[in-house]
């Protein structure tokens, strides 16, 4: 049976080789303002030609960006993508040759296993910091209201300043991009997920934006009435059609206010979250089947989603 000591040490080897295999591609940005200074952040190279992934609100508006590497190189950046809703960007920079770290969205974390944070927390340039997952499918909300789903929670220790760095795996793998800590909480880290980070960093790289279907509809959740819900077979919620915009896909299938979206494609709807949720993934352009209740009736409506300008 191994010592302490021998699994101290093998603790140690595992975090000093994930340092020493990613810890060249993560990056500090200082943000600037027309005001002189905005604010500091971590960043990673995603791709060979320069591309940094960070958090939305580290670059969000900035009028300057300076991408520092932990060898000393500094360059300027730019936002060539920026999604607010689930709080992640890409700056793009002239950087020298460093081996990036892949975004790989099939990756899977497990409560309990190892995870390194890497970032700039304070200006304290290429800090390590280890803890555990956590917890998996935590949910947070982003600069835009709408939840970030898929998120990790983690303990490896944040400070402002580690937004926007990578989470690794042993392996040196990311697993997250952290993303938010809790004010006065010990070791009660939060990171967008790679999955979430990978789609992301697709839409980015080939859009310049995130894409999502639309319906031009405003909502809210609506909590149902025991009676309607049990004889429709529904849950407790529904979603409130609270407004419809003309000549959207919603106005051409028909919704109007006060009508309860309770099923979208086969699956139940209890809330303007799930239905996002839902729609982060659907391809405009292809046909959905709804069912509402519509002053106690049932009804069920064909829409077609398009991408939200």
């Amino acid at each position: 049976m191994p010592s302490d000591d021998d699994l101290l040490d093998a603790y140690s080897h595992a975090v000093i080789g994930v340092v020493e295999k990613s810890g060249a591609a993560v990056v500090s940005l200082e943000v600037g303002s027309q005001r002189g200074p905005a604010g500091a952040g971590s960043g990673f190279v995603v791709t060979p030609d320069g591309y940094v992934m960070t958090n939305s609100h580290v670059v969000h508006g900035a009028r300057h960006i300076k991408v520092r590497m932990p060898s000393g190189d500094i360059a300027e950046g730019q936002v060539m993508g920026d999604d607010p809703a689930t709080d992640l960007a890409l700056v793009r920079a002239e950087l020298p040759p460093v081996t990036p770290l892949p975004v790989d969205g099939s990756l899977a974390p497990r409560v309990g296993q190892l995870a390194v944070a890497i970032g700039n927390p304070l200006g304290f340039e290429s800090t390590v910091s280890t803890g555990v997952v956590s917890a998996l499918g935590r949910s947070l909300r982003g600069r835009t209201n709408r939840l970030i789903d898929g998120v990790i929670q983690h303990t490896a220790p944040l400070n402002p300043g580690n937004s926007g760095g990578p989470l690794l795996d042993t392996a040196g793998r990311v697993i997250g991009v952290n993303t938010a800590i809790i004010a006065r909480s010990q070791n009660l880290g939060f990171a967008v997920a790679v999955e979430t980070a990978a789609w992301v960093l697709g839409q980015l790289l080939q859009h310049g934006r995130v894409r999502r279907a639309w319906l031009g509809i405003g909502a809210a959740r609506r909590p149902l009435d025991r009676r309607l819900a049990y004889h429709h077979g529904l849950g407790a919620a529904a979603v409130e059609i609270q407004a419809v915009e003309p000549g959207s896909p919603a106005a051409r299938a028909g919704l109007v206010d006060g009508d309860l979206l309770v099923r979208f494609s086969e699956k139940p709807v209890e809330s303007v979250d799930e239905l996002h949720k839902i729609l982060r993934g659907w391809q405009a352009g292809m046909a959905a089947r709804m069912v509402v209740i519509r002053r106690g009736t049932r009804l069920e409506l064909d829409i077609t989603p398009v991408w939200a300008a």
